[in-house]
């Protein structure tokens, strides 16, 4: 069995700024404060989270966070991802396009209506994506190449000569 994870004993310095962590007005700063003097008190991470109502792997990440950032580690970094790549490029974003203009039966799909599920779902089948997209990508998608979801209902049109007149 593991030995109990606490924190190394800490030192005037870092016991006054954790201390002081515990005025802030900062959620954050707060409980995190409180982890690692209950931690320090030599509690395990299971009981401080019991005590404090939060998960485990937090009071974990807390003590992991103090070990190698020490006092810094009592402001909350940004929760914004450090890089981002976007889903769909101008490549992507035409083939989504030339995608929806098509009726979803041609792609072995039981509805002759796109829904922006349907439209993700088909863009992993064909290959447009690598991995299945958020329906908030897909309309995200199309409002860079100036397409509302709702006007795209409107366009999508059947080859069948004779669909204006069976139109609803």
């Amino acid at each position: 069995m593991k030995a109990p994870m606490y924190v190394q004993a800490l030192n005037p310095d870092e016991q006054a700024g954790i201390e002081a962590g515990l005025r802030s007005s900062n959620a954050f700063t707060l409980r995190r404060s409180q982890i690692l003097l209950a931690s320090s008190r030599e509690q395990r991470p299971k009981e401080i989270a019991r005590n404090l109502g939060c998960a485990t792997q937090t009071v974990r990440n807390a003590i992991h966070a103090f070990e190698e950032k020490g006092l810094v580690c009592l402001k909350q970094e940004s929760s914004r991802p450090k890089t981002v790549q976007a889903q769909f490029d101008q490549a992507k974003c035409e083939a989504l396009r030339a995608l929806v203009h098509q009726s979803p039966r041609t792609f072995d799909k039981a509805t002759s209506q796109w829904t922006l599920s349907l439209a993700a779902e088909v863009c992993f089948e064909q290959g447009v994506t690598v991995s299945q997209v958020s329906i908030e990508t897909i309309r995200l998608a199309l409002k860079r190449l100036g397409v509302g979801w709702q006007r795209a209902k409107h366009w999508i049109t059947s080859p069948d000569p004779d669909y204006p007149r069976k139109k609803p």
